[in-house]
């Protein structure tokens, strides 16, 4: 069997969120059992058919690269942390739904890998401190995840949602909302389903259609953020 082509794809968010909780449902179509702390990277592979259903299908392997720490964390981890962002394809940025401030981080996190070197230590970011401009020009596809649906009551469902919903549009990516400890979410023919498999075509689009891949590192043009207030925890 010939081997397939891959594309390398960043998990990013804060410790606990449920990230590796999340690749191993995406990866194996099961709940993980026991989930434990992620120290350094850690790797799994996804099979995914690109354009399926059409002339164009295509098998790939989708490298899911879910990274550990905290935003937060000593100089010295985060330049650990920078030599997995290195060709990267894609990001899916996770945040906690019952957690505002895993999800504020996502900001973070998201610099600290597309333009790591501007990164700024020691500082949150919220919403409307960021140009939105400068992720509508990335040239790398991003999914937003939020975890822990399940935790959140019903009469406060909405609530939430519309407090998180401004990051779907920051990010200029979509946004899939789920508890990772159950696989209806990502059902075949959910909406879920249809929009991370929208997300990996995207990536695939971009690794291997584009006339520069190595446009696939950071943001155009190597934009910097225009940060209009910030404040230090």
């Amino acid at each position: 069997m010939a081997s397939l082509d891959r594309v390398k794809v960043l998990v990013l968010g804060d410790s606990g969120v449920g990230k590796s909780s999340l690749v191993h449902l995406l990866c194996q179509n099961q709940v993980l059992g026991n989930p434990s702390w992620t120290v350094g990277c850690s790797v799994d592979v996804r099979v995914h058919d690109y354009k399926e259903g059409t002339p164009e299908e295509k098998t790939y392997y989708i490298e899911l690269w879910d990274v550990g720490g905290s935003v937060g964390s000593a100089s010295s981890l985060k330049n650990t942390r920078a030599v997995f962002y290195n060709s990267v394809n894609g990001i899916v940025l996770v945040h906690d739904l019952t957690n505002k401030k895993s999800s504020q981080n996502l900001y973070r996190w998201s610099l600290e890998a597309l333009n790591k070197d501007s990164s700024p230590t020691g500082v949150i970011v919220s919403n409307g401190d960021y140009d939105r401009e400068q992720f509508a020009d990335s040239s790398v596809p991003l999914l937003l995840i939020g975890t822990k649906f399940d935790q959140i009551p019903e009469n406060k469902r909405n609530d939430v949602l519309t407090r998180t919903a401004f990051l779907s549009e920051d990010f200029n990516a979509e946004e899939i909302n789920l508890d990772c400890t159950n696989q209806r979410y990502f059902a075949a023919g959910t909406s879920n389903a249809v929009k991370l498999s929208r997300f990996f075509d995207k990536v695939v689009e971009k690794r291997y259609f584009t006339r520069d891949p190595s446009q696939m590192t950071g943001f155009t043009e190597r934009k910097r953020f225009n940060f209009k207030s910030v404040h230090y925890d």
